[in-house]
C-alpha cells in the first residue's frame, strides 16, 4: 500500500507521567483515549497511552519507559483552528497541567497561543487555517 494523504500518522513521544499527560490531552484539549496498555514488569515493555479523535487520520502515542522526554522549544504540535483561539480552551489546558509560554518564533506569538504540556512539549493553537 502506498503512502497517501489518507495514511494514518502516529506522533510518538515519551512521557514522565502518563496520568498528567492524559489529563492535559484528554480533559484539557478534548482528545479521546483510543488505547492504553500497562506493561507491568515485563522486560522490554512500557506503559502506553494513545489519544486522538476516533476515526481521525492521526493520533498521539505517549509512552512511559526507559527514555525520558527531552523537548526543545521548537518541538511543536500545531493545530490550525481557522478562527479565534477559544479562551476557555486555553484556560482548561492551564487547569489541566499546561503552562502558557512565549515562543522564540514571533510568528507563533502573533498567530496563536503556545502551551507546554506537562512533559515540556509545546502545543500551538493557531488561529490561522492551513492552506498549502
Amino acid at each position: 500500500m502506498a503512502f497517501t494523504a489518507e495514511t494514518h500518522v502516529r506522533l510518538a513521544r515519551p512521557s514522565r507521567d502518563l496520568g498528567a499527560a492524559e489529563r492535559f490531552w484528554v480533559e484539557g484539549l478534548g482528545l479521546t483515549v483510543l488505547f492504553r496498555a500497562d506493561a507491568g514488569r515485563e522486560p522490554g515493555t512500557h506503559d502506553l497511552l494513545m489519544v486522538g479523535h476516533p476515526g481521525g487520520p492521526w493520533h498521539l502515542e505517549l509512552t512511559r519507559g526507559p527514555v525520558d522526554p527531552r523537548p526543545t522549544e521548537e518541538d511543536l504540535l500545531v493545530l490550525y483552528l481557522d478562527g479565534p483561539v477559544p479562551e476557555d480552551l486555553v484556560a482548561r489546558l492551564l487547569t489541566c497541567g499546561g503552562t502558557r509560554v512565549a515562543s522564540p518564533n514571533p510568528y507563533w506569538n502573533e498567530w496563536g497561543v503556545t502551551v507546554e504540556d506537562p512533559d515540556g512539549y509545546r502545543l500551538v493553537l493557531c488561529r490561522r487555517g492551513w492552506r498549502p
